[in-house]
């Protein structure tokens, strides 16, 4: 049998096998594409994700980093970083932090069965928001990335959620905060992350559903046991306090929670997709909510492998957790770390409150991003703005002194590695503790007990001793390698590390160089040691920089 086939725009003649055996091949060919294109269009699993993963040259090189940890926990001037929960304590127990949150709140707001913290959000305007010159100046005082609270404990988001009434745009500033923040970020060609501290709202928010104990209010309800039908005529009316605060707890059966645990992912999907983070932190050692998270987290991870052919993203998690970078909240690593890490620090309680004096002053911050660097780590560094949106004058006085250092410095911090050790000095060789002053703030005195051996929670602050005068440490680029003056005074500084017959092997010194100054530096190095001579500081000198020619 013979039939008529089109052959490249012509009809011929050709018998059956032929036509069979062609459309055979155009078949399998269909088949064969079809199969790679689902290939491609699959996503990876989390593991799959994980076991891949490497951290970002971008973030390895940016090493600093500036967080604006900002919401309605602002808009009250006193009360610790945990203002929403605290507000319904008469007793915070070991949280001392937040010991001024109830008493403050009654005396400028009233009693939480009439102004809880529903109405905090409320009177949360951010009216002086500006988030393009918030972006360029942390651009211009040395930050490489940005990053922004999502939300927080109080259950609010910042950012246009289909899947949470009690978002920024419904209420409060009325604003897209994430957008804006997100949008400026990117017009400087800088990285953008956000983050989730909506793990444990459910827990947390447990005393707004409390009543005072005794007094003219006694076994009166606080606000967190309204219902939606309380709102009539009010400002929050057709929205429902149980979406906010959570379910009332003896109501919580596990069909309810677990339906949380679903809107909680669904709200962050929106978040990852939507404003397409650079980077990812869950305030937790784990995922949030387990799987949940891990959903979340595949999906950042999986966007960026669509779009850029590689896993161009963080994801931040306060415990080791394969395919993600570890964070430490208000402190730094012990060791040089073999893999990279952030530090994450802010100068009073994370919001900005007016009753704690600064943590952090630019010789501490500086301290603490050397100590990062030095160790393959980043720093994160909170500016906790006013309600209004602005940048407080006390901080901005601090952030610029960073800034000018940086720019005068950043060679041996931006873009650099660890070298062999990450420095030299009496705390490195166990001769002295120089945190042991150090304060703990937002942290429990259980937390205290543990400082002296934790990471987390050890962080230098105004309160630590002065590091002794030769305590080093030193960042390596290429060929280059530097030495970063923790606290230089006149005189000769000793560096047992960079003696010849040292077993770090540190090579021939040709030259030093010192930064800030553009001048040589005289040193004798031996079999021992390099003996460096300081020439006069004027007065107090915050640390300085000197490149090593090998």
């Amino acid at each position: 049998m013979r039939v008529l086939i089109l052959d490249n725009g012509n009809f011929k003649i050709a018998d059956q096998k032929t036509v069979v055996f062609n459309l055979f091949f155009t078949i399998l060919f269909f088949l064969l594409f079809t199969n790679v294109t689902i290939a491609q269009e699959k996503e990876l699993s989390w593991d799959e994700l994980a076991s891949q993963y490497e951290c970002p040259d971008w973030f390895r090189d940016a090493k600093f980093g500036i967080w604006f940890h900002w919401g309605p926990q602002s808009v009250p001037e006193q009360g610790g970083g945990w203002y929403a929960r605290h507000m319904y304590m008469k007793d915070v127990g070991r949280q001392k932090f937040g010991k001024m949150a109830n008493p403050y709140h009654l005396q400028t707001y009233g009693h939480p069965s009439e102004f809880g913290f529903k109405d905090i959000i409320n009177a949360w305007k951010a009216e002086k928001f500006d988030a393009e010159a918030l972006i360029k100046y942390s651009k211009k005082n040395g930050a490489k990335y940005i990053v922004a609270l999502a939300n927080h404990h109080d259950h609010f988001d910042l950012f246009n959620s289909s899947h949470h009434p009690w978002n920024a745009v419904n209420m409060g500033p009325k604003k897209d905060i994430i957008k804006a923040f997100a949008d400026a970020t990117r017009a400087e060609g800088m990285k953008f992350g956000v983050t989730s501290h909506d793990n444990r709202f459910l827990n947390w928010w447990l005393p707004a559903f409390g009543a005072d104990e005794s007094g003219a209010y006694k076994d009166v309800p606080y606000d967190g046991r309204l219902t939606k039908e309380d709102g009539k005529g009010k400002w929050w009316e057709g929205y429902d306090p149980a979406d906010l605060y959570g379910p009332i707890p003896e109501n919580r059966t596990p069909e309810i929670v677990e339906k949380i645990k679903q809107n909680w992912e669904e709200r962050h999907l929106e978040l990852v997709n939507k404003y397409k983070p650079d980077i990812l932190y869950y305030d937790g050692f784990n995922f949030t909510y387990g799987e949940h998270g891990k959903a979340v987290s595949a999906k950042m991870y999986n966007n960026s492998l669509k779009e850029k052919g590689k896993i161009d993203a963080v994801m931040l998690l306060k415990a080791p957790v394969p395919g993600t970078v570890t964070e430490v909240e208000s402190g730094g690593s012990n060791t040089l770390r073999a893999t990279p890490w952030q530090s994450e620090i802010t100068f009073t309680d994370w919001f900005y409150k007016k009753d704690r004096h600064l943590t952090h002053n630019a010789r501490t911050i500086l301290e603490m991003l050397i100590e990062a660097v030095s160790k393959n780590g980043n720093l994160l560094l909170n500016i906790e703005l006013n309600p209004e949106g602005t940048i407080p004058p006390e901080q901005e006085v601090i952030i610029n002194i960073v800034g000018d250092w940086l720019k005068v410095n950043g060679e041996a911090i931006y873009g650099t590695r660890p070298w062999k050790v990450y420095g030299d000095g009496k705390s490195v060789r166990g001769e002295s503790e120089t945190t042991s002053g150090g304060e703990i703030r937002n942290a429990g005195d259980d937390i205290v007990e543990k400082k002296k051996t934790a990471e987390h929670y050890n962080q230098r602050t105004t309160a630590s001793p002065e590091y002794a005068s030769d305590e080093v440490r030193f960042t390596k680029k290429g060929n280059n390698l530097y030495i970063l003056i923790m606290n230089p005074t006149k005189g000769e500084l000793i560096i047992p590390t960079f003696g010849l017959k040292n077993e770090m092997g540190p090579g021939k010194l040709k030259k030093l160089y010192r930064l800030d100054t553009k001048t040589k530096v005289k040193f004798v190095q031996t079999d021992e040691h390099t003996t460096i001579t300081i020439p006069t500081i004027n007065g107090r000198s915050y640390p300085i920089v000197l490149k090593v020619f090998l």
